[in-house]
C-alpha cells in the first residue's frame, strides 16, 4: 500500500512538472520583429545563468514618456523551466508600443531552497527599477505575471513588499524597493498546507522547495505560502484558474481571492471553465489580462473587469 502511494505521488509530481513546462511553451514562440530583445542580463552581480533576465523593448514606443513594465516569472514546479516560458504574454503587450517587458530566471529548488527564489525575484525587480532611466522604463509602474510556480512567485512579490526575511540581500541594489504595482497570478499554489494528497509527500514540488515534507515543516510551509501575507496594503490582483486543474487545486485560488477581498484589496478572480493546469485557449483570457494591465499600468478607464467564468474554447476557424 505504501509503495503504491509513493508511485502515485511520483507520478503526480512528474505530471505536474511536465504540465508546468508544457502550459506556456515560450521556447517555440517567435518574438515579433517590432520588439528589441536584450538577453541574459545579470541582475544579481553574479555569473549564475539562473540569475539573469531578458528585456523586451518596443522598437517604436508610443509617446515620449517612460513605459510601464510587465515582468514575467516562469513556471516549472520551482525545479525546471526558464525565462523563455511565458514570453508570448509579455510580447503581445510590448508589440503595440505601450509596454516594455522582462522575463526572469531564478535559482531552482534542486540548487537552492526557499526563500532563494523570492530573493532572486525581488533582486530582479530592484535591478529593473535601478536601470529604469537607461531603458526608458517607468519605475513606478511595474506589473508582474506568472503561471503555476510562477503564479506563486508573482503573488509573493505582490504580497511581501518590505518583508525583511523575504527581501534578501541578493544583488547590488538592496536599498531600492522591490514593490510591484499589480499582479496577474495564473493558477499558482497559495496555501501549501491545504493542498493535500500527494503534495504532502517528501517528493512533491512544494516539499522539495522548502527542504522537507510539508506536514513535518509546517512553519516553513506557511512562510512560503502567499496567503500568509495578505493585507490591506497589497496591490491589485487578477487571478485565473482552470476549474478542472488536476495539479494545483482550484480552491487554492478561491482561498487567496477570498482573503484579498476580505482585506479590501481589489481582486478579480476568473475561473476558466473546463480548463486544466493552464492550456487556456480562449482569446478572452489575454483580453482580460490586457484590460487589467491597461487599468493599473496605463491608467485607462477600462470599465468593469468581468469575473464571469471564461469557457476554455478556442475561436472557430
Amino acid at each position: 500500500m505504501q509503495r503504491s502511494y509513493v508511485r502515485l505521488a511520483v507520478a503526480v509530481v512528474g505530471l505536474w512538472c511536465v504540465a508546468a513546462l508544457a502550459q506556456r511553451p515560450g521556447a517555440r514562440f517567435r518574438v515579433p520583429d517590432t520588439i528589441k530583445v536584450e538577453k541574459d542580463i545579470p541582475y544579481a552581480g553574479t555569473k549564475d545563468p539562473r540569475q539573469t533576465l531578458d528585456l523586451y523593448l518596443p522598437k517604436s514606443p508610443k509617446g515620449d514618456k517612460p513605459l510601464p513594465l510587465v515582468v514575467n516569472v516562469h513556471g516549472g514546479a520551482w525545479k525546471m523551466g526558464d525565462k523563455s516560458m511565458g514570453v508570448r504574454e509579455v510580447a503581445d503587450l510590448v508589440a503595440g508600443g505601450e509596454y516594455a517587458g522582462a522575463s526572469i530566471n531564478y535559482r531552482l529548488s534542486g540548487a537552492a531552497k526557499w526563500p532563494a527564489q523570492i530573493h532572486d525575484g525581488k533582486a530582479a525587480i530592484r535591478w529593473l527599477r535601478a536601470h529604469a532611466k537607461k531603458y526608458n522604463l517607468d519605475p513606478d509602474r511595474i506589473g508582474v505575471i506568472g503561471a503555476s510556480a510562477g503564479g506563486h512567485l508573482v503573488a509573493m512579490l505582490g504580497l511581501t513588499d518590505g518583508n525583511a526575511d523575504l527581501e534578501g540581500d541578493v544583488g547590488p541594489y538592496p536599498a531600492i524597493s522591490s514593490r510591484v504595482s499589480c499582479v496577474v497570478d495564473e493558477f499558482g499554489p497559495t496555501e501549501f498546507l491545504t493542498m493535500g494528497g500527494s503534495h504532502d509527500a517528501e517528493s512533491s514540488p512544494e516539499s522539495e522547495l522548502i527542504g522537507g515534507a510539508l506536514p513535518e515543516h509546517q512553519d516553513e510551509a506557511r512562510a512560503a505560502s502567499p496567503i500568509t501575507y495578505v493585507s490591506k496594503d497589497a496591490p491589485p490582483f487578477l487571478i485565473l484558474h482552470g476549474n478542472k486543474d488536476p495539479l494545483v487545486p482550484f480552491r487554492q485560488s478561491e482561498h487567496l481571492a477570498a482573503a484579498l477581498k476580505k482585506a479590501g484589496v481589489e481582486c478579480h478572480f476568473i475561473p476558466v471553465r473546463d480548463a486544466g493546469h493552464g492550456g487556456f485557449r480562449s482569446p478572452e483570457v489575454p483580453r482580460r489580462i490586457r484590460r487589467f494591465f491597461d487599468k493599473h499600468l496605463l491608467g485607462r478607464d477600462v470599465g468593469t473587469i468581468s469575473e464571469e467564468p471564461i469557457p476554455n474554447t478556442a475561436p472557430a476557424r
